[in-house]
């Protein structure tokens, strides 16, 4: 398995922008489809984006589109999450994660996750 650490949370009004990371080891990064989930207090962790081994297609939350954007640099080991125009309702910790089966957008479907890194966004 792929190990991961996220990094790039923080403090942020609203409108602002972030840019998280997710460094991960493991010279099988390529060959995995990645995705960002969020999980805000008291609720259940959510789907945000993902994007495919190749890093030729990608799908986001609709809560999210147009606003943030997936990329990742396989020669680096690493996956991003640029989120522009950030709202509160963007509070959470946003974790990356590395799929193994089933639907994308379920977080049942994924092997390893990172341990999290906090966004909150004042208004």
């Amino acid at each position: 398995q792929v190990q991961l650490v996220e990094s790039g949370g923080g403090l942020v009004q609203a409108g602002g922008s972030l840019r998280l990371s997710c460094a991960a080891s493991g010279r099988t990064f390529s060959s995995y489809t990645m995705g960002w989930f969020r999980q805000a207090p008291g609720k259940e962790r959510e789907f945000v984006a993902v994007i495919m081994w190749s890093g030729g297609n990608t799908y986001y939350a609709d809560s999210v589109k147009g606003r943030f954007t997936i990329s990742r640099d396989n020669a680096k080991n690493t996956v991003s999450l640029q989120m522009n125009s950030l709202k509160p309702e963007d509070t959470a910790v946003y974790y990356c994660a590395a799929y193994l089966r089933g639907a994308t957008m379920n977080p049942g479907g994924y092997g390893s996750w990172g341990p999290g890194t906090q966004v909150i966004v004042s208004s």
